[in-house]
């Protein structure tokens, strides 16, 4: 019974990882060498990887170690969030529901360039998957 709850809630998921409009996606901030800090401050245009696919777009505000933004996608809407930044590190989470089922997607990246990240995500520990993802250009 458990599996096929699992199951139906990646389903769901799938559904929330739909490309929004290209008239939401904000503008870009020009790459930085690798030993400058990277600021993650823009939309990002992001491809998660799990027993289903989807493309969300994820707004970040960065503030020192600090980081905020918006996760946008068709079937789950507009989620806010709050995580941290550290050296090449990422983390953040929002809760999020879907076919009356309540979970928290949790997601943990690195940095792999100033305009490209690729990380985890945790599905409240029924679920997990991957993510990359490239900052949206203007």
């Amino acid at each position: 019974m458990r599996t096929l709850r699992t199951l139906a809630l990646i389903a769901l998921i799938a559904l929330t990882c739909v490309a929004v409009p290209a008239s939401l996606r904000a503008q870009s901030t020009p790459a930085k060498s690798d030993t400058a800090k990277i600021d993650v401050t823009g939309t990002w245009n992001v491809s998660i990887e799990s027993p289903v696919q989807g493309t969300p777009v994820i707004t970040f505000k960065q503030k020192g170690d600090s980081i905020s933004g918006q996760y946008i996608s068709n079937a789950l809407g507009t989620h806010d969030f709050a995580g941290t930044i550290k050296a090449r590190t990422l983390t953040f989470s929002f809760p999020a529901e879907s076919g009356g089922q309540s979970f928290v997607m949790a997601f943990t990246g690195k940095l792999d360039d100033a305009d490209t990240m690729t990380g985890t995500i945790d599905f409240s520990g029924m679920a997990t998957g991957t993510f990359s993802a490239k900052r949206a250009k203007p």
